[in-house]
């Protein structure tokens, strides 16, 4: 009985070193990724960039021999098991992987940390280059360290900071503080320090972790977590609830992926140099608009940026700030941004949106008041143009589906 449990306790540690350092079998090129692979390769490695296909695609094939190209220098350039694989998931024959991962256009591609799925897609340069160094940024230490507390007076107070203050590098705490931080680097700037740097913040043998607003553009305040610093999803779900602000910047480079999310966009347009309005926008926004943020994306723009949406509402620089709502089919202007002071009227704005008023106005006029009967003259104006839309998922790089088509 002894040595059969002696030779079964050997199985069980060799099936989980396997499962630990799993990685598909070298070749060249994406590893291809099938239902019967992808778990144990998310699951057993640091870093799994994905691209999803399909054999049909025009946009697909020229990306193919591109992207092999890149698993193949990320392969040299990374070659311990555990760290990074490139794969590939061909969507016709794997429709249940495309359906999990909620593949609407052909090329995507997705990156998974840690096993845990990133918001963000990449959407950069397609070359084999671009791909190795966006692997060698994504591999990179997530957090700065900080040698004593006057190196934290000179962050950047525009960013939202995590901070950790630790005993020491090898404390179970810091390497959830530190997965948590590979997951959401996007989303914040993560700082530490260690023993002297450090111990004034905090009891030793008690590790603390601070959560520091971009108090330039918001009227937030610090916060502590109070949670448990070794549950890594309780710990991933406060700082991703503090990171990822309710009010947004649309820029350029995130246009595309807020376009994608499919909200209509409620807008503060702002000279680059006017924090105040910003502040008051978020302020208002947090404490009237909590409910309608699974309605509408509430954003900030640099008004000199996003001079040509301006543009279509007959508007220029002179005139900010300024707040509008891209519905994706058309534009509207609040009529004065000072009422957005007053309790109420970006909240009926919204509701007017919802309930076909704003659209009526632009051709009729304004909704009768009375019990008069009166006769509606359509006029020739029309509500502008969406200019938003036109920064979405574009024709010239993706196959785009509809959702039937998976």
């Amino acid at each position: 009985m002894r040595a059969w449990n002696l030779k079964q306790c050997y199985y069980i540690v060799i099936v989980m070193v396997f499962y630990v350092f799993y990685q598909p079998a070298d070749s060249s090129g994406a590893v291809p990724l099938t239902s019967e692979n992808i778990d144990m390769t998310l699951a057993s490695n640091e870093l799994v960039f994905l691209n999803f296909y399909a054999e049909w695609c025009r946009f697909s094939n020229l990306l193919a021999p591109i992207f092999n190209e890149a698993a193949d220098k990320v392969r040299e350039a990374f070659p311990d098991a555990g760290r990074v694989v490139l794969g590939k998931v061909d969507c016709d024959k794997e429709t249940s992987i495309a359906s999990r991962f909620h593949i609407t256009k052909y090329p995507t591609l997705k990156i998974v940390r840690n096993g845990q799925l990133s918001k963000r897609e990449y959407r950069g340069q397609r070359s084999a280059e671009a791909f190795l160094e966006f692997v060698k940024k994504q591999l990179e230490d997530p957090i700065k360290e900080f040698s004593s507390l006057k190196d934290l007076e000179t962050l950047d107070s525009k960013k939202r900071i995590i901070i950790g203050y630790f005993d020491r590098r090898d404390q179970p705490e810091y390497d959830t503080f530190r997965k948590v931080a590979s997951n959401l680097k996007d989303e914040c700037q993560f700082h530490v320090g260690f023993g002297d740097a450090a111990q004034a913040m905090h009891p030793p043998g008690h590790p603390i972790i601070v959560f520091r607003p971009d108090v330039a553009l918001s009227h937030e305040n610090d916060e502590t977590f109070t949670g448990s610093l070794k549950n890594f999803d309780e710990l991933k779900i406060w700082i991703q609830e503090k990171c990822v602000p309710l009010v947004r910047e649309i820029t350029f480079e995130n246009a595309e992926e807020l376009t994608e999310e499919g909200l209509p966009f409620l807008i503060l347009f702002h000279h680059p140099d006017d924090t105040n309005s910003i502040k008051d926008y978020k302020a208002i926004i947090e404490q009237q608009l909590m409910d309608e943020k699974q309605n509408v994306n509430f954003l900030t723009a640099d008004g000199k940026r996003f001079a040509h949406p301006l543009h279509h509402l007959g508007k220029s620089e002179d005139d900010l700030p300024i707040i509008a709502i891209d519905s994706f089919r058309h534009m509207y202007l609040f009529p004065k941004f000072k009422d957005m002071y007053t309790p109420g009227k970006l909240k009926q704005f919204l509701q007017d949106l919802y309930n076909g008023k704003l659209h009526r106005e632009y051709h009729y006029g304004p909704d009768p008041v009375t019990n008069e009967i009166q006769i509606d003259v359509a006029s020739n104006t029309a509500p502008p143009e969406s200019t938003f839309k036109k920064l979405g998922p574009s024709k010239n790089r993706y196959t785009l589906l509809t959702k039937d088509e998976l």
